[in-house]
């Protein structure tokens, strides 16, 4: 059957390519260099350096092609996240849950970005990365500190995940990959 599954992919894949672009933003260590890793690599790594600017990775799942623009997340460089959030297929804002005091910080950044008029309607997935530490917020917790619920004029959705231990990873995959826009 595998064999099978994977001749229908390929053939698929022939006549339905489908592409999607994608910014990664958040705060500094929220795990948004992480999280690319494992999309494209599934794997983990402790020693990850900091992300100066931007950097950008395309991606095959499937028959989808995505381009992951990984945003620097130091202050000097969260002017640039609308310019590079313009015209994506999703917004991806990841925000390291078991730093709480950085929380109000990541919402009030968030929201802040979410009203500019050039980003309205683009589907916005947030991410609480990190719930494999103990001080983690739970799902709930989370989406009230981040105020999910009071974001309107877009789809939101939001998962919890640890890209450590790629918890919900596949789930965070999954949404992406309907979102992305059929190309033909």
């Amino acid at each position: 059957m595998g064999l099978w599954d994977a001749f229908l992919n390929w053939l698929r894949s022939l006549f339905f390519k489908q592409e999607m672009e994608l910014s990664l933003i958040g705060l500094q260590n929220a795990g948004k260099t992480s999280l690319v890793n494992v999309i494209a690599t599934g794997g983990y790594s402790e020693d990850m350096i900091p992300t100066v600017g931007f950097n950008m990775r395309k991606v095959t799942k499937g028959n989808v092609t995505i381009k992951l623009w990984d945003l620097g997340g130091q202050p000097r460089f969260r002017s640039m996240w609308e310019r590079y959030c313009r015209a994506v297929s999703a917004i991806v804002y990841v925000v390291d849950a078991a730093d709480r005091e950085s929380l109000q910080i990541s919402k009030s950044e968030l929201h802040d970005l979410l009203s500019k008029p050039s980003l309205a309607g683009i589907p916005l997935l947030i991410l609480g990365n990190k719930v494999d530490k103990p001080e983690a917020l739970s799902k709930q917790d989370f989406a009230e500190q981040m105020e999910v619920r009071s974001i309107s004029n877009r789809e939101v959705f939001y998962f919890m995940i640890s890209c450590k231990n790629s918890t919900n990873i596949n789930s965070v995959i999954d949404w992406l990959v309907k979102h992305s826009k059929s190309k033909s």
